[in-house]
């Protein structure tokens, strides 16, 4: 009988899952382990391999399908009941019932119906499997193109890159003259709409993006603090330490100063590095203190985690997120590597702006956002001196963080980036 596989539960709290990419296709045998297909869910792309040997019967989903867990996934005959269907097919000689068809289209309604089983199953396979790279299909959603209608001119019909802009600028192009109008010259041209807009699928990373957000935004009550912090100490320190890190092979920014700049604040005020359990009614403050880095990539913001930032050195907290940011930025970063994060740290850096408002990464309470340095007069002791400033923009959920706690937790984060030298007191 053969075997219904399911789409597993591979994540905490996961219930779906997007079909990004079929490695195999009906009708192809298959070993043990080996990866059948890429699944994306909460944010990470993971492959899911064959549970047994044997035949590949039927997909039950098509890549952008959204499938449950729980789904049946695929259909697989194993090998010991795997029956030898190569042979018999050429002898059928079912030749003659196919050329009628072909040549036949004012009947072909008719003769569908009446022809047997299998000359339909070749000829709606090639439909759903389109032959194409990955990077060929985002180049289709990028330009709002249905892959499936595009006819491959590549090895063995792949559609390629070349052929998706051929057919976006066919459908886009101006219709062909016809022979001038009887109607006067002045007369109005119709107006034509669906041309003048694009519409995308809202799915994988940019639908859980907006469902993320949208949760935040409506159960957290936001409030925003701002405040600067004159850089320039910490400048002068990475500048010293920088020589030392690339010895080591380790690129170091100022981000992972901030980021031990931000465990020590949570330390003294861990009402920060909590979370709402809405169910229980419940405070639930973390002793653990893993910091979300937010990441732009090509399909949009994640937020991977450094676990445990307070166990870690500078230039650990450095090396990690290099680690993590091109994980993420490849598509490759695990499941485990989004989950569990306690303080949340994006930054717009180099893009300038004077601060902006950020969303917190819910349940967090709290997410720290972090600007340009530039360079500026600012007053000291009553001189007009040029530092290195940066502003610091905070939200908070007010409802377990009042606007003076909110105040102050800044304030201590500032204290240590002026002063990035108590950073390596043992005492924080």
């Amino acid at each position: 009988m053969p075997f219904e596989f399911k789409l597993p539960d591979i994540g905490e709290g996961v219930h779906e899952g997007e079909i990004v990419k079929w490695l195999v296709k009906e009708g192809d045998f298959v070993r043990e382990d080996q990866p059948m297909v890429e699944v994306m869910t909460d944010k990470a792309t993971v492959e899911i391999p064959a549970p047994r040997a044997g035949k590949i019967l039927k997909l039950n989903a098509k890549e952008g399908e959204i499938v449950k867990v729980g789904s049946v996934l695929v259909i697989i005959e194993e090998v010991g009941e795997a029956k030898p269907e190569t042979k018999p097919e050429p002898v059928a000689a079912p030749q003659p019932q196919r050329e009628p068809v072909a040549s036949a289209p004012a009947t072909a309604s008719a003769t569908a119906v009446a022809a047997p089983p299998p000359p339909p199953s070749p000829a709606a396979a090639p439909a759903q499997r389109v032959l194409a790279t990955p990077a060929t299909r985002k180049l289709a959603r990028e330009l709002g193109v249905d892959i499936s209608h595009v006819q491959g001119t590549g090895p063995g019909g792949r559609v390629t890159d070349e052929d998706v802009r051929r057919f976006a600028a066919m459908r886009t192009a101006p219709p062909t003259p016809t022979p001038p109008p009887t109607a006067p010259a002045f007369a109005p041209r119709p107006v034509v709409t669906d041309k003048r807009e694009e519409r995308i699928p809202l799915r994988g990373i940019r639908k859980r993006i907006a469902e993320h957000m949208h949760q935040s935004k409506t159960t957290a009550a936001h409030f925003t603090y701002v405040d600067e912090v004159d850089m320039t100490e910490l400048i002068q320190l990475r500048e010293q330490m920088k020589p030392l890190a690339e010895q080591k092979g380790v690129k170091l920014t100022y981000l992972p100063f901030i980021v031990k700049a931000s465990v020590a604040a949570l330390k003294e005020m861990p009402m920060l590095n909590a979370s709402l359990d809405e169910t229980t009614g419940e405070i639930v403050i973390k002793k653990y203190y893993n910091i979300g880095i937010a990441t732009a990539t090509d399909e949009g913001l994640i937020v991977p985690v450094i676990k445990d930032a307070d166990r870690k050195s500078l230039l650990e907290i450095a090396t990690e997120i290099e680690r993590l940011a091109k994980a993420a930025r490849e598509g490759k970063i695990a499941l485990q590597d989004l989950q569990g994060g306690t303080f949340t740290i994006t930054s717009l850096g180099a893009l300038g702006g004077l601060f902006a408002t950020p969303i917190i990464n819910y349940p967090e309470v709290a997410i720290l956002g972090i600007h340009e340095i530039k360079r500026r007069p600012v007053v000291r002791d009553d001189t007009i001196v040029i530092r290195d400033m940066m502003y610091l923009s905070l939200s908070f959920d007010h409802r377990l963080i009042d606007g003076d706690v909110g105040a102050r937790f800044c304030k201590k984060i500032i204290g240590y980036l002026e002063n990035p030298k108590l950073l390596f007191l043992e005492l924080v």
